[in-house]
């Protein structure tokens, strides 16, 4: 195993109202989609966020193999100020990520056409759909061509064309060497993607599936319901 995109070791992180993520152990591959699933409240968005540092971890070690320049994520509210245009938000996200100026253009015309946001590049945010607020998010995550992505549920307000177009451009990006961590609900489409994938519940990792199984669904709810009956025995 060469250098890793991220690596989390023993993850633990505590809330008032029970364990969010308790030792939980991930890594992700340069070149590599691994897919994280998981019924809700399993615990995806908190690991998330401990691997931004949005949150801290109680116990536990994150390591990015990325500056903050070279990382790309859509986690929490979708990025967009909602009176700046499609193609303005897009704008400061590449100067935030340190997109040098004499090329922003260039970044923000090929994001708008990745995303297929062409039709809205003068519309401002508050005046898109939710999915095509969920676009410009994945936009303006991608459109500096990251090293690490790492992506929370970007399905989920979309329709199946832009399921496609993000589909196609998260596969473009592994083959060039991306490391992208990427949870979802969608079992089909993150097996359509995914090189690895890991099912997590209560906080925990529970194993894993294959991307090319026959009844990737079954194998998942298999996965989860002995986890749970497993937990009611210790219980017990």
């Amino acid at each position: 195993m060469g250098e890793l995109a991220i690596r989390a070791e023993r993850l633990v992180r505590t809330f008032p109202g029970g364990v969010g993520v308790r030792g939980m152990d991930l890594d992700v591959e340069y070149g590599e989609v691994h897919a994280l699933v998981g019924l809700n409240g399993a615990g995806k968005t908190t690991l998330m966020r401990l691997l931004l540092g949005m949150l801290r971890a109680d116990s536990g070690t994150v390591a990015i193999g990325a500056p903050w320049s070279e990382a790309g994520h859509t986690v929490d509210e979708p990025f967009g100020y909602p009176d700046l245009t499609t193609i303005a938000n897009l704008t400061v996200a590449a100067r935030l990520r340190g997109v040098p100026r004499a090329v922003v253009g260039e970044v923000v015309a090929g994001a708008i056409a990745e995303l297929g946001l062409q039709a809205y590049a003068t519309r401002r945010a508050r005046a898109l759909s939710q999915g095509n607020r969920q676009r410009l998010n994945l936009a303006a995550a991608l459109q500096h061509n990251p090293r690490v992505l790492i992506l929370d549920e970007p399905t989920s307000a979309l329709d199946p064309r832009g399921v496609i177009l993000l589909r196609t451009a998260l596969l473009r990006r592994a083959a060039e060497g991306a490391g992208v961590l990427v949870s979802s609900h969608h079992l089909d489409e993150v097996a359509r993607i995914a090189d690895r994938i890991t099912v997590i519940s209560h906080g925990a990792v529970i194993g894993s599936l294959d991307p090319g199984g026959t009844d990737i669904e079954r194998d998942f709810f298999a996965l989860v319901l002995a986890e749970e009956e497993s937990g009611r025995e210790r219980m017990s």
